[in-house]
């Protein structure tokens, strides 16, 4: 039988989401469901000083609207409000607790009615009035008032004084603005009341098992009270890692009305949620004159709110991909009126890569070297924030294998010196570089007498294809073919599994489905030696191995017996086991994975109009589970880089605290037409060390270094740098 992972094998739950069998959480009803509406604040900063429902209250259909002051009973502590992922520091949101208001568009209200269209329509008709504070929500006015927070990558040597001795220097601010999720799929939560107040909730979520700890500390429930459901989620990116509002409200109404409550954000609501942090990257690299580096310092300043400290670490990757003997990294929050950031793809590498890899560029230009070069002259085998080799890095050969598929060779390193026809071509590239993550989890495996595995586990699927990767690992570690396999997830009630986050869901699960399957080997091996004559009757477990429907000695394929026939010896009907997978502790190597991105800009020279027309991207990522899936994710880690540097932007009104474009429409996100040729290179890179499979994971990777190479070929192709992103024609013009 052929193996089947590694092979670029389609979806296995393409059908059920193209038919529409695939439900995501808005989609479940149940009988008598109630429909909530949100009323947010449109203040930043004060408190409710009147909040008056009658109106709404009168409409027809309107069964109730619960408020701060009329809501069930939630919990008061700070801790029973944390999640798996919440900051570590800080006082956690909850809607509707009270009469503060911390910051525009918190939900102040929530309108319960028997049509969505008459809850949204009373929601109209509350009548409120604010006590207003002062507020702040420019990252630029409380710069100075920043405090630092501690990050891993430690300080050496004197990075000023070498800076400052250094033949060739550059040192220059880069600015990441505001951005906002914007997936498909609007958060919203279903809850069905089960009756003696058992809840079965359907929430958009990474984490089924996170909000269902949630939701019992929150509001006091047992665990077997409830559960909690996302077996198919339209877009996670990290705005899913935590329990968002919309989970709480709805149990909330639930447990007002003692019946189905579903709660859907407006797009508009969805930006009172968690977003991409504005940040300020300073950055100032010295070397010698023939690209040596000699000193690094990063210097991040991002923005938190009032209530948590949320951070991630910008600053520390100079001393994961560059050898540099002095560096300093500095990470700063400023607290605003806002509500807490979370995490958007690739967190603090996305952002602080862009400062690092724009920096680089510059002191290229600097130097007349090539960007290739200067990278080559400081490559690191080891990670020199914590001096240890690597499990694996072939960074090399993605620079190698991109720039050739890329014609790097041929490019002018002049800026303005390469056109075609009356628009500029810019070539730019930069470095990529993730953290290779890996968590413990559970599987649970059902083998029935007819050669058929179901695989289930609490994880989700976030829409990168954690189906289909288990499904492939369960059929070669079960030795089925893959239309035997079928995969149950995101259930709160399955094996634990952590949340669907940092691009490690991929190794942790699936070396939870080879544990569970060694169980079921086992249990084979020793129902097959009862059989009479049986040819492996001396075999042990390391010897044999399943495949084709048999287990079979690994030495001699004839000397096999077929599952059917050990289970009808056995008289099961079923073989369940069920296995938690740890990783040992490790800390003698780093887990990284690597990628060098080459980009292409052509320019109109007289509008600004700025394209991305071509686009490699090496990547360095172990073992690829399912070379198709992983593509797609790296293609779309491209797109969303792209937007980052050419599109998106969260704009405020300062004076009011207030987001003014939360819409798509006036938000920009890349569509069909921004988007080109994108070719992406899987780089071989065995791992022996990092896990049995050798698998590091890709859902982050995609995006890192995208921004900096697009910003880099915009400087090659016009002359001018431009370092506030996004990039927007009026910055190129001048």
């Amino acid at each position: 039988m052929a193996a089947y992972i590694g092979t670029p094998t389609s979806r296995v739950d393409g059908r059920a989401k193209v038919t529409g069998e695939a439900k995501y959480a808005a989609e479940f009803n149940s009988d008598g469901l109630v429909y909530g509406a949100i009323v947010t604040s449109t203040i930043a900063k004060g408190r409710i000083k009147r909040l008056d429902a009658s109106a709404a209250k009168r409409v027809d259909g309107v069964l109730d609207v619960l408020t701060h002051e009329n809501r069930p009973h939630m919990a008061d502590a700070d801790q029973a409000w944390k999640d798996d992922v919440a900051p570590e520091k800080g006082s956690p949101f909850r809607p509707l607790y009270d009469d503060g208001i911390r910051f525009s568009r918190q939900p102040i209200a929530l309108v319960l009615a028997r049509e969505w269209e008459i809850a949204v329509f009373a929601a109209t008709l509350l009548d409120v009035e604010y006590a207003s504070e002062a507020h702040v929500t420019d990252l630029y006015a409380e710069r100075d008032k920043a405090f630092v927070v501690e990050k891993p990558a430690k300080p050496r040597g004197d990075a000023p004084r070498a800076y400052a001795a250094s033949e060739v220097r550059h040192e220059d601010e880069y600015f990441v603005p505001v951005e906002h999720h914007n997936p498909m799929e609007l958060f919203a939560a279903t809850v069905v009341w089960e009756g003696g107040g058992k809840l079965t909730v359907y929430d958009k979520t990474q984490g089924v098992q996170n909000v269902q700890r949630y939701v019992c500390s929150a509001f006091n429930k047992k665990p077997e009270d409830v559960r909690v459901v996302s077996a198919f989620m339209g877009g996670g990116f990290g705005a899913g890692l935590r329990p968002q509002y919309e989970v709480a409200l709805a149990v909330l109404g639930a447990l007002a009305l003692q019946r189905s409550v579903r709660v859907v954000l407006s797009r508009a609501q969805m930006y009172g949620l968690g977003y991409r942090p504005a940040t300020i990257e300073r950055l100032a690299v010295g070397a010698s004159k023939d690209g040596t580096l000699n000193a690094m310092t990063h210097e991040a300043t991002a923005v938190t709110s009032e209530y948590e400290d949320f951070s991630r670490n910008d600053t520390g990757w100079g001393g994961v991909l560059y050898n540099s003997p002095n560096v300093n990294f500095v990470h700063r929050l400023a607290r605003l009126d806002v509500s807490t950031p979370c995490d958007m793809r690739a967190p603090g590498a996305a952002t602080g890569v862009y400062g690092l890899e724009s920096a680089m560029d510059e002191l290229a230009v600097a130097l007349k070297l090539d960007p290739v070069e200067l990278r080559l002259k400081s490559y690191s085998d080891r990670d020199r924030n914590e001096d240890r080799p690597y499990t694996s890095k072939q960074l090399r050969e993605c620079y190698a294998q991109g720039a050739a598929a890329f014609g790097w060779s041929r490019r002018n390193p002049e800026p303005r010196s390469m056109r075609d026809g009356k628009e500029l071509v810019g070539w730019g590239m930069a470095s990529g570089v993730w953290e290779a993550l890996q968590m413990p989890a559970a599987a649970r495996i059902v083998l029935t007498a007819n050669g058929h595995a179901d695989v289930s586990c609490a994880a989700s699927d976030i829409g990168t294809g954690t189906y289909t990767i288990l499904a492939q690992v369960a059929a070669d570690a079960l030795g089925l073919p893959i239309e035997n396999i079928s995969v149950k997830l995101g259930d709160s009630t399955l094996p634990d599994a952590p949340v669907e986050g940092g691009s490690w869901m991929a190794a942790s699960a699936s070396h939870a489905v080879i544990a569970t399957a060694e169980e079921v080997r086992t249990e084979l091996l020793a129902a097959a030696k009862t059989i009479e004559n049986s040819p492996l009757a001396d075999a042990k477990a390391e010897d044999v191995v399943l495949a084709d429907g048999k287990i079979m000695s690994k030495h001699d394929q004839s000397r096999a017996v077929s599952i059917t026939d050990i289970m009808r010896h056995s008289g099961a009907d079923r073989i369940l086991k069920e296995k938690k997978h740890e990783f040992g502790e490790d800390s003698s190597h780093a887990r990284n994975t690597h990628s060098a991105v080459f980009v292409e800009v052509k320019i109109d020279e007289e509008l600004g109009i700025i394209r991305v027309t071509r686009v490699v991207s090496a990547v360095a990522a172990g073992r690829i589970l399912n070379t198709k899936t992983a593509a797609s994710q790296i293609i779309g880690g491209v797109v969303w880089g792209i937007g980052m540097a050419l599109h998106e932007e969260t704009v405020f009104d300062h004076r009011f605290g207030r987001i003014m474009n939360a819409n798509i429409a006036e938000y920009h996100v890349p569509v069909n037409a921004d988007i080109h040729d994108i070719k992406v290179i899987f780089v071989d890179e065995p791992d022996e060390k990092i896990n049995k499979l050798g698998v590091k994971g890709v859902g982050e990777i995609g995006i890192v270094g995208v921004p900096a190479a697009i910003a880099n070929a915009v400087y090659h192709a016009t002359g001018t740098r431009v370092r506030d992103l996004p990039i927007t024609l009026d910055k190129v013009l001048g």
